[in-house]
């Protein structure tokens, strides 16, 4: 009968200490809540890592180095651009398409970044509305005007009727 007090009181004291972490925590701004740390020039060396791994057949360790380029500038939609293609080189799609997706909220005026989004849309993840709508895009943006797109675009314009 005497242990019913002490077990009573530790679950108490866990209980509190819970309550307290918890509260801790929930006052921690989400890490999406906290400003980004723009840092261009660390940005452009992880970039040249990449390329130059790339080049030397390391694609891990260019996909490391792009990954840093592009926390440390969002808005390098070359990087951005590099990286969605190495992850769809990897077969990992859906990852590419976010990627992307996330890009065009920050720089929406980078045709590649819609041409490439349709093409994985299309092809990889058969969502053919976001497809039409990236080639439309791209074409919109894009300073040569390529058949190519302009009959892709008929193409799943008649798909989707």
């Amino acid at each position: 009968m005497d242990r019913y007090p002490v077990l009573l009181a530790s679950r108490l004291l866990v209980l509190l200490l819970m309550a307290g972490l918890a509260g801790c925590a929930s006052n921690a701004p989400a890490p999406e809540e906290t400003a980004p740390v723009y840092r261009p020039e660390q940005s452009k060396q992880w970039a040249q890592e990449g390329r130059q791994a790339l080049e030397a057949g390391h694609r891990e360790v260019a996909l490391t180095a792009w990954q840093k380029s592009l926390a440390a500038n969002p808005a390098n939609a070359t990087v951005r651009n590099n990286l969605a293609l190495l992850l769809k080189e990897q077969k990992r799609f859906d990852e590419a398409a976010r990627l992307l997706q996330a890009g065009l909220a920050v720089t929406p005026e980078v045709p590649d970044l819609h041409y490439n989004l349709a093409v994985i849309s299309e092809l990889y993840l058969l969502d053919l509305d976001t497809a039409l709508e990236h080639y439309r895009q791209y074409q919109a943006l894009a300073d040569d005007d390529s058949q190519n797109v302009a009959g892709w675009i008929a193409d799943l314009e008649r798909r989707l009727q």
